[in-house]
């Protein structure tokens, strides 16, 4: 499928119902979950493989990775309203996602093990390190951790993942953010962003 199609079809599914500030639930655009799902599986991390989508809000990416081949895919989120939209998006597009709900947020959640975790964290703009329980979550579950982070985040997750996990890839682009909460004054603001390749290196610290 090229990336185009991906992209199309999951300009379909819908959003969240009744979006968070605090917990940062932005709609993950067709665009930058085509763009990721497309490097990912390019890297072998996606056809065939058992994924997990933490925080998978509205399912987008979970969407994504089953209509590009994934073996299994588990979509892992705290909210229900956005579950349900979810399983509506699943069931829309053909696409066999199982989801959950679970909130990685709170340490000793229940995180099914993955040859490859796909997420979208918060970025820590409401709550500081809100994207840290993502990151250990991710690396408890697959030896692959695929993420979109704040462009320049780099240096805080090498040191944050050190005889973890390494940073693999890095590849810049463009989250547009469209107009969700009071606070926010633009119709779409666009946001500087990285695709990170997080590859398990270790198991002491896990």
């Amino acid at each position: 499928m090229r990336i185009r199609q991906l992209e199309i079809l999951l300009e379909k599914c819908a959003g969240f119902p009744d979006p968070d500030a605090r917990s940062e639930q932005y709609a993950t655009p067709a665009v930058v979950a085509a763009r990721l799902l497309y490097e990912a599986n390019r890297q072998g991390d996606i056809r065939g493989m058992r994924v997990v989508d933490l925080g998978c809000g509205t399912g987008i990416l979970a969407c994504g990775a089953a209509l590009l081949g994934a073996g299994e895919v588990i979509g892992i989120d705290w909210d229900r309203g956005a579950l349900a939209v979810a399983r509506e998006n699943a069931a829309a597009l053909g696409c066999d996602v199982t989801f959950l709900e679970a909130d990685v947020s709170r340490s000793g959640a229940d995180i099914p093990p993955a040859d490859t975790v796909i997420m979208n964290p918060p970025f820590g703009a409401q709550r500081a390190h809100a994207d840290r329980p993502f990151i250990d979550a991710g690396l408890a579950s697959a030896e692959v951790v695929w993420g979109i982070f704040n462009s320049g985040s780099r240096s805080f997750l090498e040191s944050y993942i050190r005889g973890r996990a390494v940073v693999d890839t890095e590849i810049s682009a463009t989250f547009p953010i469209r107009r969700t909460f009071a606070h926010h004054t633009r119709d779409i603001m666009a946001i500087p962003v990285d695709f990170i390749r997080l590859v398990r290196t270790g198991e002491d610290e896990l």
